[in-house]
């Protein structure tokens, strides 16, 4: 693995000219996540998993994007969101300019649920020009999170701010979570939750969603894992597609 922020041109050159056209794109936010996390929370658990991916195949690991689109979390002080049109835009272009110096195939490691339509636009127009990016969603999260928090979810699969989200801090970044600002909130959700754009401080004055106090580093070192290691499989799935797409179709880049 190569970080493109700490390398000279020439020394990606010779890593793409070696066969390292693999990128790794990690895409996060800068949004609360209630009193005791960082507002940079998405974003180190992003660059956190695209690092480890990026070591598993020797991968070019391309500087985290900090902002992403994340205008629920708007109504609190420090959150800075990206319209979903600029985060669509943002992240054609990295990757536009990826595949200029060689790089086939980028993978997006989606830090933010808010980022997903306008990511998986990107992916969707990269395809139709004939350029290679997946985006992963922490695959396995859900399932993860089922066999390791001891706290109900606030919602289903919902994770911010609680259990899941400050045990990864944790483990990533432990002072930087202030555990003697941990509260529970377990907001009443409306029945459409999910399914039109809410404030989320409508919802939770604290910002937070469930319980963090029963986090743990251990817990969020399992979470790592657990994601980390879907993650690779679905890049290992994606790159043997492309694969064999290409040995039938010999024109195809």
């Amino acid at each position: 693995m190569i970080e493109l922020a700490h390398c000279s041109w020439t020394d990606v050159e010779s890593h793409v000219a070696r066969g390292g056209t693999l990128a790794i794109l990690p895409f996060g936010a800068l949004e609360q996540h209630g009193p005791h996390l960082p507002l940079s929370t998405d974003t180190l658990q992003a660059e956190a998993i695209a690092r480890r991916v990026a070591q598993e195949f020797n991968a070019l690991l391309l500087p985290a994007v900090p902002y992403g689109q994340t205008w629920d979390n708007a109504g609190f002080p420090g959150t800075l969101s990206l319209s979903p049109a600029t985060t669509t835009a943002v992240c054609l272009d990295i990757v536009r300019a990826a595949h200029g110096f060689g790089v086939t195939t980028v993978v997006i490691v989606n830090g933010d649920y808010g980022n997903r339509l306008p990511l998986h636009t990107a992916a969707h127009q990269l395809v139709t020009e004939g350029l290679d990016a997946i985006v992963l969603d922490y695959p396995g999260l859900t399932d993860i999170g089922d066999e390791v928090k001891d706290t109900p979810w606030a919602a289903p699969g919902l994770c911010h701010a609680d259990e899941i989200e400050t045990s990864m801090v944790m483990a990533l970044r432990p002072e930087l979570v202030q555990g003697d600002r941990m509260v529970e909130c377990y907001p009443e959700m409306p029945e459409d939750f999910g399914m039109r754009p809410l404030r989320f401080d409508a919802l939770s004055p604290s910002g937070v969603f469930g319980d963090p106090r029963s986090a743990t580093a251990g817990k969020g070192e399992r979470i790592l894992e657990g994601v980390t290691a879907r993650s690779i499989a679905a890049v290992q799935a994606h790159l043997a597609a492309m694969a064999r797409s290409s040995a039938s179709d010999p024109g195809q880049r």
